[in-house]
């Protein structure tokens, strides 16, 4: 700290401008659908603990509890959404995905791709998860367990993809 490296500790780096862009648009989505249910979408500086000395900070959740002040860990969420990136993506799709599949709270795992329009939803369905894949962006998520729905146009507003994937 204050300029001397701390060992031990991984940190990132700031998200690139579709990922941030993506990050924002489900969160205004989110926000706009669960004003006065009692859910509200929450950003990444919130951690989420997934181990004894595990926290992870996925990009955006929803969570359906009283707000708890003077804390930095969300405890009960429902929805639990990963914009994914280059650098981490086989991370996100694969161990942080399952550390949030043994987490007893999400309802949903969402990974998005920023670079062109893909989705996969993960559903809890009792003591299983089922997948869901969307890749059109006229694609529309329903989430009644958070009470929202997040349509891949609202996802991707104002998004550039890279030239070789367009949306359909």
């Amino acid at each position: 700290m204050d300029g001397v490296p701390v060992p031990h500790v991984k940190m990132m780096t700031g998200a690139g401008a579709p990922h941030d862009r993506v990050t924002v648009n489900i969160i205004a989505t989110l926000h706009a659908q669960l004003r006065g249910s009692g859910c509200r979408p929450t950003t990444d500086d919130i951690a989420l603990r997934t181990g004894i000395a595990t926290l992870r900070r996925p990009d955006v959740t929803v969570e359906c509890t009283d707000l708890v002040r003077d804390t930095h860990e969300r405890r009960s969420l429902r929805l639990v959404v990963e914009v994914l990136s280059l650098s981490t993506s086989s991370i996100d799709r694969f161990r942080k995905l399952d550390e949030y599949r043994r987490h007893p709270t999400p309802r949903c795992i969402l990974l998005v791709e920023p670079r062109f329009p893909s989705a996969v939803l993960y559903r809890r369905r009792d003591d299983a998860w089922a997948a869901e894949i969307y890749e059109t962006i006229s694609d529309v998520i329903d989430l009644p367990e958070n009470g929202a729905r997040l349509a891949l146009a609202d996802i991707y507003e104002d998004v550039e993809f890279e030239p070789t994937r367009r949306p359909d």
